[in-house]
């Protein structure tokens, strides 16, 4: 495909990617520890068993329960943590955007789910390129004390 026709079709998925200001100040971050919190409390899970339920590392479910770190979670992440609590699909999604969440028994927004599987690539090609980046430094060491000395 011609570069001019495919930035042409692709613009309107890079808007969609991008977030305003305004986006990122009207999310609640505390709300959805909070929510977490007092539905594991309810379910009388630890924290390690919501992480093993939901395929969610135990540090990110550490992180949103006692919300010490604030950044953009995929949309997979919360989708998953909202399911397995026994939420509607996108409970979480709503707290943190402070609207009122779905019922469980409503269907799923359709348009979540292709956005929700790009999320959970990008977050899995993240951790592969941490992963190889850390490969090629102990590889470099490794070189190092193996090549001869002149």
């Amino acid at each position: 495909m011609r570069y001019a026709a495919r930035r042409k079709f692709d613009e309107p998925l890079i808007s969609a990617l991008r977030r305003s200001a305004e986006e990122y100040v009207t999310e609640d971050w505390a709300a959805v520890a909070k929510a977490i919190n007092m539905r594991v409390n309810e379910l009388g899970w630890r924290q390690r068993e919501l992480a093993e339920r939901s395929h969610v590392s135990q540090a990110i479910v550490r992180e949103l329960q006692h919300h010490t770190v604030e950044r953009r979670r995929s949309a997979r992440t919360l989708e998953a943590l909202s399911t397995t609590l026994g939420w509607h699909p996108q409970h979480l999604l709503a707290v943190l955007q402070n609207r009122t969440p779905p019922h469980p028994d409503e269907p799923a927004d359709d348009g979540h789910e292709l956005w929700s599987r790009l999320d959970a690539l990008e977050q899995r090609l993240a951790e592969i390129t941490d992963r190889l980046e850390d490969v090629q430094t102990s590889l470099a060491t490794v070189v190092e004390h193996v090549k001869p000395k002149r």
